[in-house]
C-alpha cells in the first residue's frame, strides 16, 4: 500500500454551541479528516486518546501510571495492562508484614492461564469478585480488615531498542516488584505501598472525580497524574495491551497496535464487513443498524486487533481492508473509521493511519 497519504476533500463547518445537556448533539468542526496517531514508532511507547467530534488527539507515555481508580459509584481499581502488570491477593491484611516475589504472577508470552485473575478482564467491565473477575482487585471494601495486600508485579518499562523492520519491541527493562494495600478514605481512596521487605510504607489518599473514568496514580512519583481526557472527550484509545487469547486454553498475551473504545465514558462501536455491509465511501447514516452496537456496551475490544494482521513468517503486518467501523460518541454523533496503515513510509510499525468521516 502506498503510505503517502493525500488529505481528504474536507467540508469545513461552522462550530456550532453546544447544550450543557450530553442528550443534544454536538456539531463537529469537519466532515472527515485523515488522522495519525503518535503512537511512537515501534517501540509504541505512547497511549493516544482520540476525540473524533474534534479531530483532537492526547498522547501520554504509557510508563506514567499503574493504578487507575474509578470514579464511579463502586470502588474498582484497574492497574496498567498496556505495561504487562499482574497482581495477586495475599492472605494477609498487614502490609509491614516481608514478601517475596512471585514468578508464576505475570503476563505470559502465551502460558499464564487467564483464570489465575491476574489481570483485568480485558473486556474493561469493573464489576466482579476480583481475581480477573471484573478487576484483578477485588472491589474496596468499606471494612478496612477485608481489604489484603497484593503482591504486584510492575510489568516491564517501554524498550528503548530497535527491532527489524515491521516487528516491535514493547518490553524493556522490568520494573520490580511492590506489595501494596488499598482502603476507602471518606468518598475516596488510600493506597498503601512499599517494597516487599519493607516494614514501614507509603500511604496517599486519592479523590474520586466523576468528569474521569478514572484517577490514576503513580508508585514512581507518588502522584495522581493525568492520563485519560475528560470521559466525554474521547472516544479511542491506541496502546498495547494484555488481552485473553485462546491457545487451546485461555491465556493471557500481550498485544501491540491495539484499540480499545471508551466503553465506560459512553462510546459504543461495530464493525462493518464490506462483503456484507458494502463498501466504505457508499455507508451512510441510513444504512446504521442500531442494535450492532449493543456488544460494543459490554466490552472495550470491538475494534481491538481486528483491523490488523500481525505477519508471520516471510509477510510483515498489514491492515485488512474488508471491514470498517462504526462509532457512535457520547453526544450521538455517528462516524465511519477506516484504518489505512499501520507503519510509516519506511515500514516501521507504531505508525497507524486513519480515515473518518461524521454520518448525517
Amino acid at each position: 500500500m502506498k503510505k503517502t497519504l493525500f488529505s481528504l476533500t474536507f467540508a469545513l463547518l461552522t462550530l456550532t454551541s453546544c447544550s450543557s445537556d450530553d442528550s443534544t448533539p454536538m456539531e463537529v468542526a469537519t466532515v472527515g479528516e485523515t488522522l495519525q496517531p503518535k503512537v511512537g514508532g515501534a517501540n509504541e511507547p505512547n497511549q493516544v486518546y482520540l476525540d473524533l467530534s474534534t479531530a483532537k488527539m492526547d498522547a501520554v507515555n504509557r510508563n506514567s501510571w499503574d493504578f487507575g481508580f474509578s470514579s464511579g459509584s463502586d470502588y474498582r481499581v484497574v492497574i496498567n495492562s498496556s505495561l504487562k502488570m499482574a497482581v495477586k491477593k495475599l492472605a494477609t491484611s498487614d502490609i509491614s508484614l516481608p514478601q517475596v516475589l512471585n514468578n508464576e504472577v505475570t503476563v505470559g508470552a502465551g502460558t499464564t492461564a487467564s483464570s489465575n485473575g491476574y489481570v483485568d478482564n480485558p473486556t474493561g467491565v469493573l464489576e466482579g469478585s476480583g481475581a480477573g473477575i471484573g478487576t484483578a482487585i477485588a472491589e474496596i471494601s468499606a471494612t478496612d480488615a477485608e481489604n489484603k495486600v497484593y503482591l504486584v508485579n510492575l510489568g516491564f518499562a517501554v524498550s528503548t531498542e530497535t527491532p527489524k523492520l515491521g516487528s516491535v519491541s514493547v518490553d524493556g527493562e522490568a520494573r520490580g516488584w511492590k506489595k501494596v494495600r488499598i482502603l476507602r478514605s471518606g468518598a475516596g481512596y488510600k493506597i498503601q505501598y512499599a517494597d516487599l521487605t519493607s516494614a514501614t510504607f507509603e500511604e496517599k489518599v486519592i479523590a474520586k472525580d466523576t468528569n474521569f473514568n478514572f484517577t490514576f496514580f503513580s508508585l514512581t512519583t507518588g502522584n495522581t497524574v493525568t492520563i485519560e481526557p475528560l470521559n466525554t472527550k474521547w472516544d479511542l484509545n491506541f496502546t498495547t495491551f494484555t488481552n485473553y487469547v485462546n491457545f487451546g486454553s485461555e491465556v493471557t498475551y500481550g498485544y501491540s497496535d491495539f484499540i480499545v473504545s471508551n466503553r465506560k465514558g459512553g462510546t459504543k462501536v461495530y464493525q462493518v464487513l464490506e462483503s456484507e455491509g458494502g463498501a466504505y465511501s457508499a455507508f451512510t447514516k441510513e444504512n446504521i443498524v442500531e442494535g450492532n452496537f449493543a456488544f460494543s456496551t459490554t466490552d472495550q475490544r470491538v475494534i481491538g486487533s481486528s483491523w490488523r494482521s500481525g505477519g508471520g513468517p516471510g509477510s510483515l503486518p498489514s491492515i485488512k481492508t474488508d471491514r470498517f467501523y462504526v462509532v457512535k460518541d457520547v453526544a450521538e454523533n455517528y462516524y465511519k473509521v477506516k484504518f489505512l496503515a499501520m507503519t510509516n513510509d519506511a515500514g516501521e510499525r507504531g505508525n497507524p493511519v486513519l480515515e473518518y468521516a461524521i454520518l448525517k
